[in-house]
């Protein structure tokens, strides 16, 4: 077979990517290539939810409803997933852990741009998060972009104009580098396609599982941090389990929290 054949391991570079583990410490401590691999994989699903989520908002803009239902439905499994992935890092003690965290020096998942890429796209906007990356100039670049750029909520009351509700003119006027806001008006449209538009209500429970897997993600998170390395300070100055504290429960669809009661 000719050398310039297509198979499985060029298609994938599977050469390149399994070179990519490499434990910091001498001699290796065994887990450290688990926790290598396992923050390596939630990259690769950071980068194809901002994929899909990209999507969605060119379906939401264009009326796309089933394409929207098709994608969200991908994107909510995929959340599972990486909810499903803590399982595996929380067989790792405290003391394993301990063993080569040292190695991480100034390394932190706050540091992970594709995050908070990605709490940028569904609305969650926070321009001092800015701040950590401007050492990194392509990631700032990007991110600053997507600061910048409206986001899925936004790209969803498109839709809901499609579907006959009335997005009030200040939502529409919003400084999009802020955060989302619920809004009365949007929850009594809400209402009326949950009534009347099944194929709606379908695609707003969709969104309502996302959104639970990606709050449900940060409860995880917070409780894995916490059993490993309690109320010890994070890798690169980070503040650690407090700050991880105060991003739970708040969610990327709030005008479909506040509604459940209505039903």
């Amino acid at each position: 077979m000719p050398p310039d054949d297509l198979t499985y391991t060029s298609y994938l570079k599977l050469d390149r990517l399994l070179e990519l583990q490499e434990p910091r410490s001498q001699r290796a401590e065994h887990d450290e290539l688990l926790f290598i691999v396992i923050h390596q994989v939630y990259e690769l699903w950071f980068k194809l939810l901002l994929h899909e989520l990209d999507k969605i908002k060119r379906d939401f803009t264009a009326n796309d409803l089933f394409g929207a239902i098709a994608t969200f439905k991908r994107a909510r499994t995929v959340m599972k997933t990486v909810v499903g992935q803590l399982d595996i890092l929380e067989t790792m003690t405290p003391m394993s852990f301990a063993a080569f965290r040292s190695r991480l020096e100034t390394a932190s998942g706050f540091q992970s741009a594709q995050f908070r890429a990605l709490e940028f796209v569904v609305g969650q906007k926070r321009a001092d998060l800015l701040k950590g990356f401007e050492s990194r100039p392509a990631e700032h670049v990007a991110l600053v972009r997507r600061l910048n750029e409206r986001s899925l909520v936004d790209h969803f009351y498109d839709l809901l104009e499609h579907r006959g509700v009335a997005i009030p003119a200040e939502l529409r006027a919003r400084d999009v580098t802020l955060p989302a806001v619920a809004s009365e008006a949007v929850q009594d449209g809400l209402c009326r396609l949950y009534r009347e538009q099944p194929d709606m209500a379908i695609l707003l429970e969709l969104m309502t599982d996302f959104d639970e897997g990606l709050q449900e993600w940060r409860y995880r998170h917070v409780k894995l941090t916490e059993r490993t390395i309690g109320n010890k300070a994070g890798t690169g100055g980070s503040s650690g389990i407090e700050f991880l504290k105060a991003t739970l429960f708040k969610p990327v669809f709030a005008d479909l929290w506040v509604i459940r009661h209505r039903f």
